[in-house]
């Protein structure tokens, strides 16, 4: 199930906690906070259910693998008829979940749900062989995630928001690529195929310009919120918009995860968030900022 994974739904909530930088919640606070709770839940398991599929495709390469041998399925613990149940009521327990959300389009977030299995289950069959086609899908995993987490409370995501998690996504799916292959003892395509039509120096450049599509997309976006975040009182002639302040642990923590990446530290994003502690401090900082801003233009 890799629940170590499910920190990815933190992308579910990225669109409700932004909102809530324009909004105020009144009465329905603990709805809103429920379905965003939901949301997430279900987007957690549907992933967990689709890690089952992905390894029952990948059950022969995957014992050819250092670390993925002593998976459940390939290591031969857990039987694939098994897995493939378990697998089955991982998604009826998500797509239950997402039934009782209290929101008129929760049917709207089951269906960027099914997309999102739809996505990563194309992604184990054929998608995963074919170059640049792979990273796009995993970044698209994310941004469903987006689309399904602002469904869940009825709002719409700003261009803004989707083209961030966009280019973030694919900066880490291209690392994710690159950190394979330094972290291979040998030929990286013996461990994933589709390393054999990739090279460092094309996965460098990718990461290069997806990163800094991302930090100009966020930077434009800070610019544009220089009205609301302006200290002191509000005049964004006058004030200094705090909101850039965010842009320093941004920089930061992604900076650090490339370097991570192509010193082949980690081939995992994931692992690299949970793991590494200066990137760890960086994301806090980011929260914690963004969390005393928000209390501050809600004073």
């Amino acid at each position: 199930a890799r629940p170590h994974q499910w920190s990815k739904s933190v992308f579910v909530a990225i669109g409700p906690f932004y909102y809530l930088t324009d909004h105020a919640l009144e009465s329905d606070a603990w709805v809103f906070i429920a379905d965003v709770v939901m949301a997430c839940a279900a987007f957690a398991l549907a992933s967990s259910g689709c890690y089952v599929f992905n390894d029952l495709a990948d059950v022969e390469a995957d014992r050819n693998h250092p670390r993925k041998k002593n998976r459940p399925i390939a290591s031969g613990v857990v039987g694939e008829s098994l897995a493939r149940g378990y697998g089955l009521g991982l998604f009826i327990t998500a797509f239950a979940i997402v039934a009782v959300l209290s929101s008129d389009t929760r049917w709207v977030t089951g269906a960027f749900l099914l997309a999102y299995i739809i996505n990563v289950m194309a992604y184990s069959a054929k998608l995963k062989h074919i170059v640049i086609a792979d990273v796009m899908s995993l970044s698209m995993g994310f941004v469903l995630r987006v689309l399904g987490g602002c469904a869940a409370i009825s709002i719409a995501p700003t261009t803004w928001l989707l083209n961030v998690v966009l280019f973030l996504s694919m900066t880490l799916a291209l690392g994710m690529r690159l950190g394979e292959r330094r972290a291979a003892t040998g030929d990286a395509s013996t461990i994933r195929g589709v390393q054999s039509q990739y090279s460092d120096e094309l996965l460098r450049m990718a990461v290069v310009v997806t990163a800094v599509g991302t930090l100009l997309t966020y930077a434009g976006y800070v610019t544009t919120r220089e009205a609301d975040f302006a200290w002191p009182g509000g005049n964004p002639d006058q004030g200094f918009n705090l909101l850039w302040i965010t842009m320093i642990p941004a920089t930061f923590a992604l900076l650090r995860a490339m370097l991570l990446l192509e010193h082949g530290k980690y081939d995992d994003p994931t692992e690299l968030a949970v793991s590494d502690r200066p990137f760890k401090v960086a994301a806090g900082v980011f929260g914690l900022t963004m969390f005393g801003l928000w209390l501050y233009i809600r004073r």
